[in-house]
């Protein structure tokens, strides 16, 4: 009388088998945790791509609402008239009809500055000050630091078109034709990303 062999795995094939389990399971895992972090990264870009946008457009009407604000200071005991406008490569203080963050009461003319606040929260500080002010640039405590901003350039157009990286308002007596703007957003797990440069012109100089 013939043994029958019971059916079965043998050891051999179900360490096989398990280890194939093993590892298709860790490729699956494996192709999720890349999947979610392909996911969350952009949700970050495009929550930080928003906020730029909110940023840029703000920055656009508080420029397009530049004011050639004239103040009258005493220097060297005589009274001289100057526009309260000064901006150099990486930060501006100017006057507008249109400030950022609107002060309370309202106010028709606000001093405004930006420039990166490169303090423990380093950012794009704004700041701000009710005018008439004899100082409007002097000792401005940031209401805002946008720690998403990086790196902020100013340039300047003249009346001819041709472009500056400075502007005295003292020496030129009005403000520029058109404010040309360039962001850098903070490096997040690389670098920083440049955005579209703005081109703001100067609502008081238009026709």
């Amino acid at each position: 009388m013939k043994r029958r062999h019971a059916a079965g795995f043998t050891l051999i094939e179900l360490v096989l088998a398990l280890t194939i389990l093993a590892i298709l399971i860790t490729i699956l895992f494996g192709g999720l945790r890349v999947g979610l972090r392909a996911w969350q990264r952009g949700e970050a870009r495009a929550a930080t791509l928003q906020h730029s946008r909110s940023m840029t457009q703000l920055l656009e009407e508080a420029l397009a609402g530049i004011y050639p604000y004239t103040g009258i200071v005493d220097k060297d005991n005589a009274s001289t008239a100057l526009v309260f406008f000064k901006g150099e490569p990486d930060r501006m203080f100017f006057v507008t009809v249109s400030p950022p963050l609107p002060l309370s009461p309202t106010i028709p003319f606000v001093a405004v500055s930006l420039q990166i606040d490169a303090g423990n929260a380093p950012g794009l500080a704004i700041s701000e000050k009710a005018m008439p002010n004899f100082d409007p640039f002097e000792s401005l405590t940031p209401l805002i630091v946008d720690p998403t901003i990086a790196e902020v350039k100013f340039r300047y157009q003249r009346d001819g078109g041709s472009w500056e990286d400075t502007w005295d308002g003292v020496q030129e007596r009005t403000v520029p034709r058109a404010i040309e703007v360039t962001l850098v957003t903070a490096a997040n797990e690389g670098a920083g990303e440049k955005l579209p440069i703005i081109y703001v012109p100067i609502r008081v100089n238009l026709p």
